[in-house]
């Protein structure tokens, strides 16, 4: 279907770890926009089915196999966005680092080292090389972040300290670049209702002896909605950030989690 809401019409959105989950959603539901979109992952493997969701849709996508920690890498995907699109208008940083799951007596230093290289330098590198094409357009840039920053859960700790990074070098970078014209703004998701949370879920109810609904119901108990959010309604918050109906917002972050933490 054919259809956008107009919100980043004929914009140019760069989306860093497409995958099958809330990447595809960014992608998809920028799309949906109006918008044109650079594609990037490490790998190929879901990058041609993004893209031809994009392309039904009636927008064109480019896909760039790209490691963000690698500073030539990285750079190819500005290029190539230039060389084909010939502009930048926005860039979602959403590269994503499975966390160690363990409390810091049991994580490896060099996970950590790990998820700040992705989570904060790898952000960081994109949002420099974006910049001078970003300023151009007046455009924008949305970091995705956690709700890990609202609370500290041991076996989320390794995460934590990537994600406080990156919601700290995001305000800092919004100050940095606000003069240039450009709004650099966060959204804090909390439990993704998708396929890899539901396989998360489907462990605990085999180690529990419950079932993934019940799971599901324990969860979303704690937040206010009594659900979970799903990738595309993290998305669209993302599109509103993205667009014009957002010019004022510049520097915040946008929790979105069905109201488990307030904020």
């Amino acid at each position: 279907m054919n259809a956008t809401t107009g919100l980043l019409q004929d914009k140019v959105v760069v989306v860093s770890g497409v995958g099958a989950g809330l990447g595809r959603s960014i992608a998809v539901r920028s799309a949906r926009a109006g918008a044109d979109v650079v594609l990037v992952a490490r790998t190929e493997a879901t990058l041609d089915d993004v893209a031809a969701e994009v392309t039904a849709l009636g927008r064109r996508a480019i896909t760039v196999a790209a490691d963000i920690t690698d500073p030539d890498s990285a750079a190819k995907v500005v290029t190539r966005a230039k060389q084909t699109l010939g502009r930048i208008d926005t860039l979602v940083n959403n590269a994503f680092l499975k966390p160690s799951m363990a409390d810091f007596a049991h994580t490896d230093h060099q996970s950590i080292r790990d998820g700040i290289e992705l989570s904060v330098i790898g952000a960081l590198r994109m949002s420099q090389l974006c910049t001078a094409e970003l300023a151009d357009t007046g455009g924008a840039i949305v970091m995705v972040n956690s709700m890990v920053v609202r609370h500290s859960d041991p076996i989320y700790g390794s995460y934590k300290v990537a994600k406080s990074a990156l919601l700290a070098m995001s305000q800092s970078l919004s100050s940095e670049l606000g003069p240039q014209g450009i709004r650099v703004n966060t959204v804090a998701p909390g439990y993704i209702w998708a396929e890899s949370l539901e396989g998360y879920f489907q462990t605990l109810a085999e180690e529990t002896g419950s079932s993934v609904d019940d799971i599901y119901r324990a969860t979303a108990a704690n937040t206010d909605l009594r659900r979970l959010p799903e990738p595309d309604q993290i998305a669209d918050a993302i599109v509103f950030l993205a667009s014009d109906m957002a010019a004022a917002i510049a520097g915040q972050c946008l929790d979105i989690n069905c109201g488990e933490y307030h904020h």
